[in-house]
């Protein structure tokens, strides 16, 4: 009787690999090497309304610039959650599963699937300018749908005078939360700039959904005010009667007040409104009051015309 003594290097034939597994090696590596990319790298494969978009023009809304190419968008950008740098990554951000809560000073509050919610009130794609207190501006196809439609179905109290909007807050998920600012980023509206019909929910960009860096999956879009009031990432939707504390407002109280209209005749503590950049051409342009919307916005402000802080 011949006794074989083990080596240490052996394995037992349970732990051979078959011989089906070694010869498909590549293809199970990237099936491996795919589960571990974080969950925000696929978020968009989860998008239940892509076939919406391209949405239908909305002609009312037309330009007098060029739309902006969409890589100048998507690379000058500022979304403080996760940089101060213009080229923002925000591969982290996970957007599905995502919802909206819409509640405060309404009949029934409700939390909303935002693909529900989307569905449930359509999409059209609407052509705005877009003007940063930064002094530079661009031109965009933004696709969603008129705030109004979202206060009617709120159902809001006669009482409610303003509509306050929030931002996710997640520092593992958005890094810039980490710094000293007061997170999360809160906005506000008027009630009667909620209902303008240039208030818009933007849940799309360039002919599909809205992507990370432009502050998926739904933003706020207010053509005539500077666009720090155009809340990215909204999680929270509020009905108030009484003005809230925005997030610039709270940050720099002495820079950035609560109406931020664009108006070329209030500077900006440390620069000039009076012109700004076009960065799809990069030419400086003179700024127009109200961003060239004040036929549609300005009876809004009667009485406010020399308020400071950017009106």
């Amino acid at each position: 009787m011949f006794y074989h003594a083990k080596k240490n290097w052996e394995l037992p034939s349970s732990a051979v690999t078959p011989e089906r597994v070694f010869l498909n090696r590549r293809e199970t590596l990237l099936g491996l090497g795919a589960s571990l990319i974080p969950l925000g790298a696929y978020a968009e494969e989860a998008i239940k309304t892509a076939d919406l978009y391209p949405a239908k023009l909305n002609e009312t809304y037309k330009l007098d610039r060029p739309v902006t190419p969409e890589k100048i968008n998507q690379t000058y950008n500022n979304f403080y959650e996760y940089t101060t740098d213009k080229r923002v990554n925000a591969d982290m951000l996970r957007i599905r599963p995502w919802t909206v809560t819409v509640g405060g000073m309404v009949e029934k509050e409700k939390t909303w699937d935002i693909d529900d919610l989307i569905r449930t009130i359509g999409v059209e794609e609407r052509l705005y300018r877009h003007r940063c207190v930064e002094a530079w501006s661009m031109a965009i196809p933004w696709s969603g749908f008129p705030l109004r439609t979202l206060v009617e179905q709120a159902k809001p109290l006669s009482s409610a005078k303003y509509v306050r909007f929030e931002t996710f807050l997640d520092k593992k998920m958005a890094p810039g939360q980490r710094s000293f600012m007061a997170w999360p980023y809160v906005e506000s509206l008027t009630m009667a700039e909620a209902t303008n019909d240039l208030a818009f929910i933007a849940t799309g960009a360039y002919g599909k959904p809205i992507s990370k860096v432009q502050g998926a999956p739904i933003r706020l879009a207010t053509p005539w005010k500077y666009g720090f009031k155009s809340i990215k990432s909204i999680v929270k939707i509020s009905f108030v009667d009484k003005m809230p504390e925005t997030f610039w407002a709270n940050t720099g109280p002495t820079e950035y007040g609560f109406w931020a209209n664009v108006n070329p005749d209030v500077p900006h503590p440390r620069w000039s409104q009076a012109s700004e950049t076009d960065l799809t051409t990069g030419s400086r342009r003179p700024t127009l009051l109200y961003n060239g919307y004040g036929e549609q916005v300005a009876a809004l402000y009667k009485g406010l015309e020399k308020q400071p802080l950017f009106m």
